[in-house]
Formats: C-alpha cells, structure tokens, sequence
C-alpha cells in the first residue's frame, strides 16, 4: 500500500515515512557483510525509502564509499544526510569535534569525492562544538548552502535553545535525536522544535536492539561498553525486550514493528531512522509502516515498555556529558 510522505521541518524536502540509517553497514556492531549491505540499501531504494543517512566518519570514510557504489546512477532518486565533525584516531579511537567553519568545508569536500556527487541533500554537524558558537558553524553550512553544495542544513543531538540560535542564521530542517519507548528525553524540546518549524529524524528507535532482545556480539561492537548492555544492567534490561515481545505477540506483530510504529505515531513531523543491515530487517522494518495503533493501544503501550523499566544512560558518562540535547536552559 502507499504510504503518505513525510516533511522534513517547515522548509524541508518530503521522504518516505522511514530512512535508512546506514552506520551499522560500516562500524559500530562488529564486522558487516559488505555484499548484503550494498543489496540492503539498493532493496531499500526499490521499497521507496527516499532518505539514507551517513556520517563522514562512519568506518573512516567507508560508509560513505558504501553508498556510493550501492546507488550507482540511482543517486538522483534519494536524498542523503550527512554527519561531520568527529574528529578520529588513527587506530580507530574518537579524538573530539570540529566545528570551526574552515573544518565544515574541508570535510563536505571530502565527502562529496567519497560520495560521487555533486551536493548533499542534508548537511549536518554530529554534534555541537562547545569551542565553536552554533552561529558560526551555521554560517559556513549557510555559504554552503549558497553555492550549491548543501540543499538543506540539519543539526544532530542539540537541543531547542541551540536549534532557535541556529535558525536565526538560517532555516533547519530537522533534527537527529534518539528516540524510543524508552529513550524519551527529546519530548522536552518537541512542542519547541514544532514552534520553530523543525522535524525530527528519530534514531535509535530500538534502542540499539535491547527493544528487540539483541546483544553485543564481540570486542568490535560498540554495545558492549554501553551502559545499557554492560554489567547487571544487561539482565535488568532484558525486562524491556520481554515485555514488549509478549505485547507484540498479543497484536500478532515483531517487537520491532510495534517499537517503529510507536514512534511513526509520535506526529508526521518525525521520521524514523531505521539501522536495518540485512534485507530481512529492512522488510520487517517497513511493515511497521501498515501498523495502525489506536489512541488506547498507544497509551498502553507507553504504560508498559517505559523509560524507568531500564537500567543505564544511552551513552557512557563521557560521552552524555558532551550532549548538548541532555542539557535545558
């Protein structure tokens, strides 16, 4: 069936109601197949989904090569977003951010080689750079913008405050945010980011798999040194995947459909991200989109899978710290 498209903020492009988020294909969980990757983003392209998101520093680099060679002479029928500024080590560690404007040029620069294109549809930092005032960051995207490289300009895991500085330079389109049943912090900032004419694009809607009962699966993938999945809290956390698996069972449904289909139902202002990496998580992904959840179903849902059900913050103390989205004026 058809499915309504969805805008991206006030002034932003219309995309399928799901993107694709492509990290997984590169780093992050462990070792990937490369082959099925680049047949899960080229199933992705044929089943409508219209927006793939990257980062330039996804697998150094990879990820973006990922998606050029799976799009081919298909790159003029999707949108790509794209994350900068995270600054890495030679043997793979995380060094910083860099949102000096001298740094967003060099780094779209490289971008678009690794991309084989000629502009990126959404452009925007990973994170904010507390040495670095949104104003300025945002007027080297805005130049950017001017001279054709850029189409839109997004922001990634800040909140309202920053967003309403950085609109006044030049219109946002959206911002990423996690966002699950039981990841929820970002409804603080909702009715702001509406006001402004800002949309969400919600990553992290299966909270990283715990949703789904999935596990870290060795030293290379990054879940296993989360809060969330380490120590005493990985069996404590277990109760999330339980209880949402037995209520999708009820509705006939995979856990993962009921938890995409919660957060499509949030408002046509928010797009979920989708981390699928094979073809079959890409199609029980999407199913969640002829998933209607009534007013009662929704509330119930909510009552049961909750945010004080888990055990742990999203990220390490380290990196929460550096989150402009945890901090309110």
């Amino acid at each position: 069936m058809a499915h309504a498209p969805r805008q991206l903020g006030r002034t932003g492009p219309t995309v399928f109601p799901l993107a694709l988020g492509c990290m997984g294909m590169s780093a992050m969980y462990g070792p990937a197949d490369e082959a099925e990757s680049v047949a899960t983003i080229r199933a992705a392209v044929d089943l409508g989904i219209t927006l793939f998101d990257t980062g330039d520093f996804y697998g150094v680099g990879h990820n973006e090569r990922l998606l050029q060679r799976a799009l081919g002479n298909r790159r003029k029928d999707v949108l790509l977003s794209v994350k900068f500024g995270a600054l890495r080590a030679p043997g793979g560690g995380w060094t910083g951010f860099d949102g000096r404007p001298v740094a967003v040029k060099n780094a779209l620069a490289y971008s678009l080689d690794r991309l084989g294109t000629e502009y990126v549809d959404v452009y925007r930092p990973g994170r904010l750079d507390p040495a670095v005032p949104i104003e300025e960051t945002m007027g080297a995207l805005a130049e950017l913008v001017k001279g054709g490289f850029v189409r839109h300009i997004g922001l990634s895991e800040v909140n309202a405050t920053t967003v309403r500085r950085a609109s006044a330079v030049h219109p946002v389109v959206d911002v990423q945010l996690e966002y699950s049943l039981i990841s929820r912090g970002l409804e603080a900032d909702l009715p702001a980011l509406r006001a402004l004419g800002v949309g969400v694009t919600a990553y992290g809607v299966l909270s990283r798999g715990l949703l789904t009962g999935s596990a870290p699966k060795g030293p290379t993938d990054y879940r296993a040194w989360l809060p969330r999945f380490s120590g005493d809290n990985a069996a404590v956390n277990a109760a999330a995947h339980r209880t949402l698996a037995g209520l999708a069972e009820r509705r006939g449904v995979t856990p993962a459909q009921l938890a995409i289909a919660w957060v499509l139902a949030r408002g046509a202002d928010v797009v979920p991200v989708i981390g699928a990496r094979t073809r079959a998580q890409l199609v029980d992904a999407v199913k969640a989109l002829d998933l209607e959840l009534s007013p009662a179903e929704l509330a119930s849902l909510e009552q049961a899978v909750t945010p004080g059900l888990v055990a742990g913050a999203r990220y390490d103390a380290g990196q929460m710290a550096m989150l402009d989205s945890e901090k309110r004026a």
